[in-house]
């Protein structure tokens, strides 16, 4: 780029958007990059504050901030992504698909390490819906040594940055236990919450059976379910060290691999989580999920139902983040919970 006064700019090409903004009217790019100015362009040019332009002038090395943007879009687009056209240096991405939008955060860490360049996410572990703004890169001055951009495209590594996993799971049974429940002493009021959780990533429950609070009763509901092939189970209370609390000890006898059994998430501490071989995952709901806006429940059912297997690390490091602070009303997504 070389810098000129704007009077004499007329017949050079512009290297970059000029934005133009006018108070609850306008805000955009008057003129666009290769533009070529006229000298009706002078007084609008002027009037933007703009006395001197900077025009390209060809550099071996160097690269404009678009074409550094979409190289560093090219290292977040994956699978169900779509990017936006070159805007001011700008270039956003956005989901094709609802599912579960991952961030290699240590990568991401590497390229935004780099200087010069950036690129900004959501949070990840998060579900999202089709169109939602994924990502936004760009390259911070107007013209970039493109060596800047070698050390991101190192630093991020061959596979991209992001990922966006449509639901995978399509079907789901409910163990509701308590013997209050199963005699009609109280309403279950429980598996409504479930079901409509379950229905917002778009997985159909099939089935919801009283089991009662016993062992070999919870365990042969929770066989049942498995028997007629649903894609995962989940039983509702009975998640406490009360003597007749008997929902971890019936998925136990069940056979089911227990990743965790408990979560430093608050509320949701006693939350149970395990698998079976074939990678059927069950799930021990404590009674908060009733009742509270959003607990350990929302943090993990995504990444379940986009098959996404979850671990005892990935357990052990939702503690940071995992209070909820109680907001009236709930705001959740949309707070720090879980992040």
């Amino acid at each position: 780029m070389k810098l000129i006064k704007t009077e004499d700019a007329v017949g050079h090409v512009l290297c970059h958007d000029m934005t133009q903004i006018i108070k609850d009217q306008y805000k955009d790019a008057r003129f666009r990059k290769g533009h070529v100015v006229t000298q009706a362009d002078i007084p609008v040019l002027l009037s933007m504050g703009k006395e001197h332009l900077y025009v390209w002038e060809m550099v071996p090395g160097m690269l404009h901030e678009d074409e550094g943007a979409t190289r560093l879009a090219a290292l977040c687009r994956n699978e169900n992504m779509t990017l936006s056209d070159p805007k001011e240096g700008k270039i956003e991405v956005f989901a094709d698909c609802d599912g579960l939008f991952q961030v290699d955060s240590r990568r991401l860490t590497a390229v935004n390490s780099v200087g010069d360049v950036m690129i900004a996410t959501r949070h990840g572990n998060t579900a999202v819906h089709k169109g939602d703004k994924l990502a936004g890169t760009r390259v911070i001055p107007l013209t970039v040594p493109e060596e800047v951009l070698q050390k991101a495209e190192e630093a991020a590594g061959e596979r991209p940055l992001l990922s966006l996993r449509p639901w995978k799971l399509k079907t789901a049974a409910v163990v509701v236990t308590g013997n209050e429940v199963k005699a009609g002493r109280i309403q279950d009021t429980f598996s409504p919450v479930v079901v409509e959780k379950l229905a917002g990533y778009g997985v159909e429950t099939r089935s919801i059976v009283q089991s009662g609070d016993a062992v070999e009763t919870v365990a042969g509901a929770v066989n049942a379910a498995r028997a007629s092939g649903v894609d995962m189970i989940l039983c509702t209370g009975g998640m406490s060290v009360d003597p007749d609390d008997s929902t971890p000890g019936g998925i136990r006898a069940t056979g089911a691999n227990i990743v965790s059994y408990g979560a430093p998430v608050l509320p949701g501490a006693m939350f149970l989580l395990g698998y079976y071989e074939d990678g059927t995952p069950v799930m021990g709901l404590p009674g908060c999920v009733m009742y509270a806006g959003a607990t350990v429940f929302d943090l993990v059912l995504p990444r379940i139902v986009a098959g996404v297997p979850v671990t005892r690390d990935d357990v052990a490091g939702m503690g940071e983040g995992g209070l909820c602070l109680g907001c009236k009303p709930c705001r959740y997504p949309l707070c720090p919970f879980g992040r």
